[in-house]
This record gives structure tokens, sequence and C-alpha cells, in this order.
């Protein structure tokens, strides 16, 4: 059974950086499409970044282009978000999850991933 665990949040200053992690201890992320998501309070979930572990093709919402990089190491079983010049709008708990590669993909719909982790909390003061 999958298990997402993400780490790496925490607290920073506008303009600095963080990396999450994210690793599923069940089972190896092959075939399967690994998303970021963030939430706010009193705000939906919304999508960050993806990455296609067998294509390796990666995905971004506009706010996170030229910004955050999604990366995977396959040795690892891990997915990173490397989140640069952090702003205080990019405050919320973010979540890795993943749904398996199908012929038509939906990236940005939370509801198309399957398994989900319990999040990391990052905050941004300025």
């Amino acid at each position: 059974q999958a298990q997402l665990v993400e780490s790496g949040g925490g607290s920073v200053q506008a303009g600095g950086s963080l990396r999450l992690s994210c690793l599923d201890s069940g089972r190896t992320f092959s075939n399967y499409v690994i998303g970021w998501f963030r939430q706010a309070p009193e705000k939906e979930r919304e999508f960050v970044a993806a990455i296609d572990w067998t294509a390796h093709r990666t995905y971004y919402e506009d706010f996170a282009k030229g910004r955050f990089a999604i990366s995977r190491d396959i040795a690892k079983n891990t997915v990173y978000l490397q989140m640069n010049s952090l702003n205080p709008e990019d405050t919320a708990v973010y979540f890795c999850a993943a749904q398996p590669q199908r012929e038509t993909i939906v990236i940005e719909t939370p509801t198309k991933y399957d398994s989900w982790g319990q999040g990391t909390q990052v905050t941004v003061s300025s």
C-alpha cells in the first residue's frame, strides 16, 4: 500500500529557499505521476508541480515557473520540490500525491490522485 511521506517544510524569510521531499515507503514510483499541491488556510488545494516518473516530463503551475523545480532520485525513490525566492503567499501546507500513469493524464486536479501524504507546513515570513 502506498505510504507517501513528505518532509523538508519549515519557516523561512521571504527570499529564502526550501527543498521538500516525498518518499513512498510502500511502492516504487515507476509508472506513476507524482504531484505537489498546497493548501493555505481557507483556500482550495491548488496544484504546484508534477513529474511523470518514467518519461521524466515535468509540469508547473504558473506561479511556480522559474522559482520551483521538481525532480526525482530513482535510487532513493524520492521526488523533490526545490522552492526558491519564497514569498509570504507561498505559505501553506504542501502535499505530495501519486496517480498511476494513464493514456490521458490530468495533472492539476487533486481528485485524479489516489494517494496522498500527510503534508508538510511551509511558512514564509516577510
